[in-house]
């Protein structure tokens, strides 16, 4: 059989898709070559700027380094079923493009295998992999496994990318049949994996060797690796019928929490996205409500790749007018917003729980966003990129897209004149406190009824709570009714 293989050797270049099973590149790889290495480069040019803002414990690090080793171990043990006993993972730490590159040239591959990645930042470095592989005789191959449809795979009749998206899903579940979920079986070619030679493969790095420390991710419990995405999903179907009623309440165990394994990949999309079609298929309303999320994913990944300029500037164009809040003032309404110190319980305790988890909740993020864009007059690319620091699932084109949608700035965007109203949001989705008291213990022994709304509070209700506002919760940063008609002002550039 091995003379019917296409190249003699081959690398598969993992980056966020860190699990050994139904995998694209890899597949393609053990299929084509007589001799497959995998490598994984803790790649300077983003942890580097990571360090520079003094972001030394970085939970994300944490979770990849970790499911960097149990990736090792299951390409280990993948070769020793198939009688290769000393397969590794190579693992580097240095620029990504100088090191897939010296890794290829030095194992005299033929190949480089890969997955697609269409953050404007990694088609940059692809690109620049692809010229330096090419002078050395080398191929790079890429693939499609991020999404279940990508790029250019759902369009509309005119042939364009949507930019709404509802007929955008129509449009997706008209296309998806069982051909495009089926897992790439790995490992019944797995016999091409290799040991590389001796002195090639080198220890794995700790956390200090890679110059950051050890954060709270394991005290939080959070699951890594293909293992820890595996746990969750059985952890979650038992659940999902009920995912749609759930899903808003974040008090209540109704999310899947596998957000940050579809980021760096320790699951497939596909599993997910069939466990999702074939419930829905069978009346699981929750199942359905959970793959419509899902395809939100594709879609905003979509959006990025046909738009990338929505990294720096609106969707819409018209938005850009938009003057928000600027200087100073802005810079402390800000502040206060990154600390939980707004003065609006659940505002300030969804801002907690991202501080001290990395995690939010999904409605809270929309109740945040709106808050620091509509209430505070924020630039939204403000809040985006304090997400992008702190959240351990942060993935661009999400990203984007929930703040640009929150902004109304963005495709299919929240109308302008739609402005969450916080002590609202806060009665609907944690009625009892649950959450707020978890997450801003100064404030549990109030009554349900002024929890939300602290300033509202009878002087008895705060003697008995033991509670001085301004001393130990803050007032209101701003009154929301005054706000909202700021806001309506700040939007009527885009009128029409």
């Amino acid at each position: 059989m091995s003379s019917e293989k296409a190249v003699d050797g081959a690398v598969v270049w993992f980056r966020r898709d860190l699990r050994a099973h139904d995998h694209a590149a890899l597949y393609h790889a053990l299929k084509a070559a007589r001799r497959v290495w995998c490598l994984f480069v803790f790649d300077r040019d983003i942890l580097d700027p990571l360090l520079e803002r003094g972001r030394r414990a970085d939970r994300r690090v944490e979770f990849i380094r970790d499911s960097v080793a149990e990736l090792d171990a299951a390409l280990a043990a993948l070769g020793r079923r198939h009688g290769e006993p000393g397969v590794r993972l190579l693992v580097r730490h240095g620029h990504a493009a100088d090191e897939v590159v010296a890794v290829a040239r030095g194992l005299h591959v033929q190949a480089v295998y890969a997955n697609h990645d269409d953050e404007p930042a990694a088609l940059q470095r692809d690109a620049r992999v692809r010229g330096e592989l090419a002078h050395a005789g080398i191929a790079l191959h890429t693939s499609k496994d991020h999404v279940v449809f990508e790029r250019g795979e759902v369009l509309t009749g005119a042939g364009s990318p949507y930019s709404v998206f509802t007929p955008y899903r129509n449009a997706w579940l008209r296309k998806l049949d069982a051909f495009y979920l089926k897992a790439y079986p790995v490992e019944p070619h797995a016999g091409a994996l290799a040991a590389p030679p001796d002195g090639f493969a080198g220890p794995l790095p700790d956390l200090a060797a890679l110059g950051f420390e050890p954060t709270n991710l394991h005290e939080l419990k959070v699951p890594v690796g293909e293992h820890g995405a595996a746990a969750l999903l059985q952890d979650f179907l038992p659940r999902i019928d009920a995912y749609a009623e759930a899903r808003d309440f974040p008090a209540v165990k109704g999310p899947s929490y596998l957000s940050v394994h579809l980021r760096f990949g320790t699951v497939s999309i596909r599993t997910l996205a069939r466990e999702a079609w074939q419930r829905a298929g069978a009346g699981s309303q929750g199942a359905r409500v959970w793959l419509s999320e899902l395809v939100w994913r594709d879609f905003y990944h979509q959006i990025l790749h046909h738009h990338p300029q929505v990294v720096e500037r609106s969707f819409k164009p018209a938005f850009d007018a938009v003057r928000w809040e600027h200087g100073k003032h802005a810079e402390a309404l800000f502040a206060a917003w990154c600390e939980g110190r707004t003065g609006y319980p659940l505002v300030d305790a969804a801002m907690a729980q991202i501080n001290q988890t990395g995690y939010m909740h999904n409605r809270l993020r929309m109740v945040v966003a709106s808050f620091l864009t509509k209430d505070l007059g924020v630039d939204w690319r403000w809040g985006e990129r304090y997400f992008a620091d702190h959240l351990n699932d942060f993935d661009l084109a999400a990203n984007n897209g929930g703040w640009q949608w929150a902004a109304s700035t963005g495709c299919d965007a929240q109308p302008w004149f739609r402005i969450f109203n916080p002590v609202t949001q806060s009665r609907r989705f944690d009625p009892q406190g649950r959450f707020i008291r978890r997450y801003l213990p100064q404030l549990a022994a109030l009554p349900d009824a002024v929890l939300h709304a602290p300033w509202e509070a009878r002087p008895v209700d705060l003697a008995a709570a033991g509670l001085v506002l301004r001393r130990d919760y803050p007032a209101p940063l701003v009154d929301h009714e005054e706000a909202r008609q700021r806001t309506l002002q700040r939007f009527a550039v885009v009128k029409g």
